[in-house]
C-alpha cells in the first residue's frame, strides 16, 4: 500500500454491485480528502477473520454488507449497545489496534422514514426476519413502536429476530407470508371505510423484490393497505411493491434513502466530520442512472 494513503472499504459477498464506493468517494472529493480511498472487496464469512488480521495502521474503517453483519460480532474488541441489541454491525472502525463495531443501518432507517414524513413506529408490519428486519425493529422502537407484526415464510428461522425483539423490549407477532398467497392472517387494525381490509400505518419490506410480489398484488387488489411503504430494495426501481403502493397513492420510501443515510453515518464515524449528504446522494443517483443505461 502506498505511503500516506488512508484506506477504507466495503466487504461482502457478492459486493461488486455495491454503491458504497461511489458514495464514500464522492464525500472524500467534496471535502478535499485526496489521500483517502475506498474500495469494494469480495469477502465471505470464512475469510473475514483473516482479512481483519491482515489490515495495517493505514486502514481506518470498513463497511459490511451481507453476509458479514452478524459474522463480525465475535471478531470485534468493542461493540456499541445498538449493534449488540440488533445482533448486527455494518461498520467497523479500526482505531489504535482495536476493532470497534457500530450499526448505522438503524439511524439511517430512522432518518429515511422521518425525511419522508413518517414519525411513528406504531401499527407497523415488517416483511422478513433477517438482519435488515432486525434493524427495522430497532428503528420502529426509536419511532415509538411497541408491538410489531412480522411476516415470515419460516417461523423457526425467525428465532434470531425474536431474540432481538426481546433485547429491544418490543412485542412481536409472527404472521405467515405465503409464497403464493402473500400475507395470510396478517391482521392489522380494520379499516372502517373498507370492511375486510387491514390498514397498516407502515409496511417495511426487507425481502427481495420477487418475494414481495404477492404482497404487491394484494395492494393492487385492495386487500392490504398502508399509509407508507418502505422497500429496502433500490435497483431496479421501482420494485413491484413500490409500484403498487405508488399507484394507490401511498407514501413510498426507497432503499436508496437507507443506503445514503447509513453511508452518511459510516462516513462521519470514519472521518470525524459532517458528511456532504447532497454530494453523496447525487453521486449515487448518477451511478444508478449509468447502470440503467448500460443494461
Amino acid at each position: 500500500m502506498s505511503a500516506g494513503i488512508v484506506h477504507a472499504a466495503v466487504l461482502g459477498s457478492p459486493v461488486t454491485h455495491s454503491l458504497s464506493p461511489v458514495l464514500h468517494m464522492a464525500g472524500y472529493r467534496e471535502l478535499g480528502l485526496t489521500s483517502w480511498t475506498y474500495e469494494a472487496i469480495e469477502c465471505n464469512e470464512r475469510d473475514l477473520a483473516g482479512f481483519l488480521n491482515s489490515v495495517g495502521p493505514d486502514w481506518v474503517g470498513l463497511s459490511l454488507t451481507m453476509p458479514l453483519k452478524r459474522a463480525v460480532l465475535p471478531l470485534l474488541d468493542e461493540t456499541e449497545q445498538l449493534a449488540t441489541d440488533v445482533g448486527a454491525a455494518n461498520t467497523v472502525l479500526l482505531r489504535h489496534g482495536k476493532r470497534l463495531g457500530y450499526n448505522t443501518d438503524v439511524p439511517g432507517m430512522v432518518t429515511a422514514l422521518r425525511q419522508a414524513g413518517v414519525d411513528s413506529g406504531r401499527n407497523a408490519l415488517i416483511l422478513g426476519s433477517g438482519a435488515t428486519a432486525c434493524s427495522a425493529l430497532a428503528a420502529l422502537r426509536e419511532l415509538g413502536g411497541v408491538d410489531v407484526a412480522v411476516a415470515v415464510r419460516s417461523r423457526p428461522r425467525a428465532e434470531s429476530l425474536l431474540a432481538v425483539a426481546a433485547r429491544l423490549g418490543l412485542g412481536v407477532r409472527l404472521v405467515d407470508l405465503d409464497a403464493d398467497a402473500g400475507l395470510v392472517d396478517a391482521g392489522g387494525p380494520a379499516d372502517p371505510a373498507r370492511p375486510g381490509q387491514a390498514a397498516w400505518g407502515l409496511l417495511i419490506s426487507t425481502i427481495p423484490a420477487a418475494a414481495a410480489e404477492s404482497v404487491a398484488r394484494q395492494i393492487d387488489d385492495g386487500a392490504v393497505r398502508a399509509e407508507a411503504v418502505f422497500d429496502v430494495g433500490y435497483d431496479p426501481w421501482p420494485t413491484p411493491l413500490a409500484q403498487a403502493a405508488q399507484t394507490v397513492g401511498q407514501v413510498v420510501i426507497s432503499g436508496f434513502d437507507l443506503l445514503v443515510y447509513q453511508a452518511v453515518g459510516q462516513f462521519e464515524l470514519m472521518i470525524g466530520q459532517a458528511a456532504p449528504v447532497a454530494a453523496m446522494r447525487a453521486a449515487g443517483l448518477a451511478e444508478l442512472d449509468r447502470r440503467r443505461n448500460i443494461r
